[in-house]
């Protein structure tokens, strides 16, 4: 185990995955400084009150990541996931930015970077943001860093994402009725990251893969509707729908041929966080109204 008087860099700390991390760092007694592009938000200064040290700075400014890495200890890495086109943000840039926060760790003698990424990766997906991926765990692993490579399953939360797959018609997500995919709470990743942090010689140079649960599609719908009380059915994404997205269809097809089924070991990942959520009791942890509230706007 390592001390816990360092410093650690949390990219994303605004976010649901860097925010999770930067709590549970500072929960296990961790310095922890942030790059924020504006201080003065509403979600930095909430950080700042928290104890955590804020560093101006923006992912595509590499002279902004040799200042904010300089004396830390551990990095961890997450980039805003692409496409965004709303933000102008490419596969490229997310490639960009991920590849330039490893070599600034790098050359300021990080001892610890975690990278974020997605659970089940594998190259040759044709899904561009798991591409994206991919090529900066590559990078990771060629740059000679201690590190460490982390793979989170489907947030539970994205059931609470607007005009996406949750109305009071019912449930539409990525895989067949009877197809399990793996699942976890946002806060999780951030205590089992915090757990990465802390023991370094079991976890430097090892790809940790993060689920919570693991859940069909139909178990989804039968969840939901016991702890709403609003009867909702499953179904696949429509073909009208997987047609008119094709980064759905991809996704649909990565699906189908295994991509997401299962390959965290979530016995043992309880076993290192016995408060790892499973979906029912995130529901019960206010996944439950926060689904009602969803359900009836």
């Amino acid at each position: 185990m390592t001390t816990k008087s360092e410093t650690v860099l949390v990219l994303g700390a605004t976010g649901q995955q860097g925010g999770a991390t930067a709590r549970a760092l500072l929960k296990d007694g961790w310095r922890v400084r942030a790059l924020v592009r504006d201080p003065s938000s509403a979600k930095a200064r909430e950080l700042e009150a928290a104890g955590v040290e804020l560093v101006r700075g923006d992912m595509g400014d590499r002279a902004s990541l040799d200042r904010a890495v300089a004396g830390a200890y551990g990095v961890f890495s997450i980039q805003p996931a692409s496409p965004q086109v709303h933000y102008g943000l490419t596969d490229d840039d997310e490639v960009r930015f991920g590849t330039s926060i490893a070599d600034a760790a790098k050359a300021a003698g990080v001892q610890h970077f975690v990278y974020t990424s997605v659970l089940g990766l594998r190259p040759g997906s044709g899904v561009g943001h798991f591409e994206s991926k991919w090529r900066i765990e590559e990078h990771v692993r060629e740059s000679g860093l201690r590190a460490t490579i982390v793979r989170p399953g489907t947030f539970f939360e994205l059931l609470l994402v607007p005009d996406f797959g949750l109305t009071p018609r019912g449930l539409q997500f990525f895989m067949r009725p009877d197809q399990p995919m793996q699942f976890i709470a946002a806060e999780d990743i951030g205590v089992l990251t915090a757990r990465v942090f802390a023991d370094p010689r079991t976890y430097v140079g090892t790809t940790l893969e993060m689920a919570g649960d693991s859940l069909t599609g139909d178990q989804l719908a039968e969840k939901i509707s016991r702890a709403t009380g609003t009867s909702i059915s499953y179904a696949r994404f429509s073909p009208e729908v997987l047609e008119a997205i094709p980064m759905l269809r991809k996704l649909v097809k990565m699906i189908d041929a295994g991509g997401l089924d299962g390959s965290a070991d979530i016995p043992a990942l309880r076993r290192l966080a016995p408060g790892l959520l499973t979906f029912d009791a995130w529901l019960e942890r206010g996944g439950a109204a926060a689904l009602r509230e969803r359900l009836a706007a």
